[in-house]
């Protein structure tokens, strides 16, 4: 791990996407039926499918949306998504790497080269950024009324199955092997209470950006969220604190 907290980014845009929840629950609603049409539709046979309807309940999502979403799955709505990745650099040489689930790749593909080009930003090839970035599992758990100190963590960590753990003064952040995520998480949620729990794309290293590159970063990033086909977002931006 780079020893940067992936945490402090969570926060400083936890605002944000909670002013874009409407949006959020209509790309968990995707995710379900692409896990629930490759793998069924039975949570408990499906481990993909758990972890986005986990995804969801932690996300306050209704149960009916998730309900209409496992039903979209028999193929009542007609609709077939498919699973994209565009790679590129947005200002200051930041890594960005989007996640999408769309019905048509063309209108995707051209919303989101016109976000970057807009943005100060540049829409590479496949593999151009992807190989700096490891997928990981990654649990969040604030220390705030925590009675627990790193030593008792790591153990409990490890004896979970984690691969790391990063400490600082405000949160312990896990680190996992993305097969050895379910089992991780579902160990550490019977001591503890979990503020963050995904499976996401870690940077190797993280770019500072700089000053007078913040806004415009900011805004290329927003865009991209704000897509309706766009499920994630990561970059390898550091932002000023």
């Amino acid at each position: 791990m780079s020893g940067h907290s992936k945490w402090n980014n969570i926060q400083g845009r936890k605002n944000a996407q909670d002013a874009k929840r409407g949006k959020i629950f209509q790309r968990l609603s995707r995710e379900i039926y692409m896990a629930a049409k490759s793998g069924g539709p039975d949570p408990d046979a499906n481990p993909q499918l758990r972890l986005m309807i986990d995804k969801a309940r932690a996300a306050n999502m209704p149960k009916d949306n998730i309900k209409r979403a496992l039903d979209k799955s028999t193929g009542s709505d007609g609709a077939n998504y498919e699973e994209i990745t565009y790679e590129g650099y947005g200002p200051g040489g930041v890594a960005v790497m989007v996640e999408a689930l769309t019905d048509n790749r063309n209108r995707t593909a051209s919303a989101v080269r016109a976000d970057f080009t807009r943005n100060g930003g540049n829409l590479g090839e496949t593999g151009s950024v992807s190989f700096m970035f490891d997928r990981k599992g990654y649990i969040a758990i604030a220390r705030e009324g925590l009675d627990v100190d790193e030593d008792q963590m790591f153990e409990d960590v490890i004896n979970a199955g984690g691969e790391d753990l990063q400490t600082s003064d405000d949160v312990f952040e896990i680190y996992t092997d993305p097969k050895d995520f379910a089992t991780v998480r579902d160990e550490l949620q019977k001591k503890y209470e979990l503020d963050t729990a995904e499976l996401t794309m870690i940077p190797q290293n993280y770019v500072p950006i700089p000053e007078d590159k913040v806004e415009q970063f900011e805004r290329l990033i927003d865009r991209l969220e704000d897509e309706d086909d766009v499920s994630e977002v990561y970059h390898s931006g550091e932002l000023p604190d």
